[in-house]
């Protein structure tokens, strides 16, 4: 292999490493704290989030996370990623609200079922602001095969 083949294949392997999305764990979703906020709109508390470093760092980032697909309303189109399963998942009472994401699909996709693994990749955004969406959500979702 000559000299210009060798450049040339280094700068394709950096290409595919830097548009590679970020493996996201949710371990690192856990630098978050959590305070209670009134809502005058539905006259009751909810938890307001406040992101840690290392988390916002992610913010706006294309990642990929595994979890449990959670069927929410699917004639709707809305599914819950989960680091649990649904018996120990968020909805259950068994886990914090770090432990979910949204996913926004980009166009279609296949129909998943209860608990199922899956892996996706998508932007992560942080919401602090909307409290009828979760807190973590993943804008242009799609299914990593």
């Amino acid at each position: 292999m000559n000299r210009q083949h060798l450049i040339v294949w280094i700068g394709l392997a950096f290409f595919h490493l830097a548009f590679k999305p970020i493996t996201l764990t949710w371990e690192r979703l856990t630098d978050v704290w959590f305070e209670d906020k009134y809502s005058t709109e539905v006259e009751a508390y909810y938890y307001y989030p406040h992101f840690g470093k290392s988390v916002k760092e992610m913010d706006g980032k294309e990642v990929q996370i595994t979890g449990y697909m959670l069927p929410i309303d699917p004639a709707k189109g809305i599914y819950i990623l989960s680091r649990y399963p649904y018996s120990a998942c968020f909805f259950c009472g068994n886990s914090g609200p770090e432990s979910i994401i949204e996913p926004d699909f980009k166009g279609t996709h296949r129909k998943f079922r209860n608990d199922e693994v899956v892996t996706l990749k998508g932007i992560l955004k942080l919401n602090q602001d909307d409290m009828y969406k979760s807190n973590y959500l993943l804008e242009e979702a799609v299914e990593v095969r």
